[in-house]
Protein backbone atom coordinates (compact mmCIF):
# COMPACT_ATOMS: atom_id res chain seq x y z
CA UNK A 1 0.00 0.00 0.00
CA UNK A 2 0.93 3.39 -0.98
CA UNK A 3 0.99 6.66 0.38
CA UNK A 4 -0.72 9.26 -1.45
CA UNK A 5 0.60 12.96 -0.79
CA UNK A 6 -3.00 13.98 0.15
CA UNK A 7 -2.64 11.61 3.34
CA UNK A 8 -2.78 13.52 6.40
CA UNK A 9 -2.58 10.51 8.48
CA UNK A 10 -0.10 12.05 10.76
CA UNK A 11 0.03 8.94 13.49
CA UNK A 12 2.11 6.91 11.26
CA UNK A 13 5.81 7.33 11.01
CA UNK A 14 6.96 8.53 8.14
CA UNK A 15 10.71 7.78 8.04
CA UNK A 16 11.49 11.55 8.93
CA UNK A 17 14.33 11.37 11.12
CA UNK A 18 14.64 15.38 11.55
CA UNK A 19 11.22 15.44 12.34
CA UNK A 20 11.45 12.95 14.94
CA UNK A 21 14.66 14.32 16.59
CA UNK A 22 12.60 17.59 16.68
CA UNK A 23 9.38 16.56 18.16
CA UNK A 24 11.89 14.97 20.73
CA UNK A 25 14.26 17.97 21.32
CA UNK A 26 10.55 19.88 21.90
CA UNK A 27 9.51 17.11 24.55
CA UNK A 28 8.64 18.74 27.64
CA UNK A 29 9.83 22.47 26.63
CA UNK A 30 9.34 25.05 24.13
CA UNK A 31 11.98 26.52 21.81
CA UNK A 32 12.55 28.30 19.05
CA UNK A 33 14.21 27.52 15.91
CA UNK A 34 17.48 28.64 16.07
CA UNK A 35 17.91 26.80 19.54
CA UNK A 36 16.63 23.42 17.84
CA UNK A 37 19.52 23.90 15.34
CA UNK A 38 21.51 24.56 18.10
CA UNK A 39 20.30 21.64 19.90
CA UNK A 40 20.64 19.21 16.33
CA UNK A 41 24.15 20.02 16.43
CA UNK A 42 24.98 19.01 19.63
CA UNK A 43 23.45 15.92 19.89
CA UNK A 44 25.67 14.80 16.80
CA UNK A 45 22.54 14.68 14.60
CA UNK A 46 25.23 15.01 11.68
CA UNK A 47 25.03 17.28 8.43
CA UNK A 48 22.05 19.09 7.72
CA UNK A 49 20.34 22.69 6.09
CA UNK A 50 19.53 24.87 8.52
CA UNK A 51 16.61 26.02 6.35
CA UNK A 52 15.33 22.68 6.07
CA UNK A 53 14.62 22.55 10.33
CA UNK A 54 12.11 25.51 9.75
CA UNK A 55 10.46 23.93 6.37
CA UNK A 56 9.91 20.49 8.73
CA UNK A 57 8.56 22.78 11.62
CA UNK A 58 6.51 24.42 9.55
CA UNK A 59 5.12 21.59 8.00
CA UNK A 60 4.74 19.92 11.44
CA UNK A 61 2.57 23.17 12.46
CA UNK A 62 0.52 22.69 9.58
CA UNK A 63 0.17 18.74 10.60
CA UNK A 64 -1.05 19.82 13.62
CA UNK A 65 2.58 17.79 15.69
CA UNK A 66 4.02 21.25 16.89
CA UNK A 67 2.15 24.95 17.85
CA UNK A 68 4.07 28.23 17.52
CA UNK A 69 3.92 31.70 18.61
CA UNK A 70 5.75 34.34 18.58
CA UNK A 71 7.91 35.61 21.56
CA UNK A 72 8.10 39.11 22.15
CA UNK A 73 9.61 39.37 26.16
CA UNK A 74 13.00 39.78 25.17
CA UNK A 75 14.75 42.65 23.33
CA UNK A 76 15.23 42.37 20.10
CA UNK A 77 13.29 40.49 16.85
CA UNK A 78 10.29 38.29 18.29
CA UNK A 79 10.81 34.83 17.99
CA UNK A 80 8.94 32.25 16.85
CA UNK A 81 8.50 29.26 19.49
CA UNK A 82 7.12 26.21 18.88
CA UNK A 83 5.78 23.80 21.29
CA UNK A 84 4.13 19.81 21.06
CA UNK A 85 0.50 19.39 20.93
CA UNK A 86 -1.44 16.55 21.91
CA UNK A 87 -1.15 14.93 18.48
CA UNK A 88 2.50 15.78 18.16
CA UNK A 89 3.17 13.58 21.38
CA UNK A 90 1.51 11.05 20.15
CA UNK A 91 3.39 10.53 16.85
CA UNK A 92 6.58 10.86 19.30
CA UNK A 93 5.52 7.82 20.91
CA UNK A 94 4.65 5.83 17.89
CA UNK A 95 8.00 6.57 16.88
CA UNK A 96 9.85 5.87 19.98
CA UNK A 97 7.99 2.23 19.46
CA UNK A 98 9.00 1.80 16.05
CA UNK A 99 12.45 3.00 16.75
CA UNK A 100 12.48 0.67 19.57
CA UNK A 101 11.22 -2.07 17.76
CA UNK A 102 13.94 -1.54 15.14
CA UNK A 103 16.83 -1.15 17.41
CA UNK A 104 15.63 -4.42 19.20
CA UNK A 105 16.11 -6.17 15.21
CA UNK A 106 19.25 -4.63 15.13
CA UNK A 107 20.60 -6.00 18.91
CA UNK A 108 19.16 -9.41 17.58
CA UNK A 109 20.85 -9.13 14.51
CA UNK A 110 24.42 -7.85 15.90
CA UNK A 111 24.27 -10.49 18.63
CA UNK A 112 23.83 -13.00 15.74
CA UNK A 113 26.78 -12.13 13.56
CA UNK A 114 28.50 -11.54 16.38
CA UNK A 115 29.64 -8.12 15.84
CA UNK A 116 28.55 -6.49 19.16
CA UNK A 117 31.47 -8.00 20.45
CA UNK A 118 35.11 -7.83 19.22
CA UNK A 119 35.17 -11.38 19.08
CA UNK A 120 32.82 -12.99 16.35
CA UNK A 121 30.80 -15.94 18.52
CA UNK A 122 32.09 -19.16 17.53
CA UNK A 123 31.05 -21.50 14.88
CA UNK A 124 29.06 -23.85 16.83
CA UNK A 125 27.02 -21.45 18.08
CA UNK A 126 25.44 -20.04 14.30
CA UNK A 127 22.33 -21.51 13.72
CA UNK A 128 23.59 -23.03 10.54
CA UNK A 129 26.43 -25.33 12.01
CA UNK A 130 23.64 -26.59 14.17
CA UNK A 131 21.40 -28.58 10.76
CA UNK A 132 21.38 -31.73 11.02
CA UNK A 133 23.57 -34.18 8.98
CA UNK A 134 21.95 -37.07 6.92
CA UNK A 135 23.26 -40.17 7.90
Amino acid sequence: MTRKKSDDTPLRPTGDMLTAHLLALLKGWSAYGYELTQRLEESGFGDFNKGSVYRALRQMERSGLVASMWDTSEQGPARRMYRLTQLGTAFLGNWLAVLDAHRQVLDSMLKTTGAETEEAAPAAKHPASRRSKSP
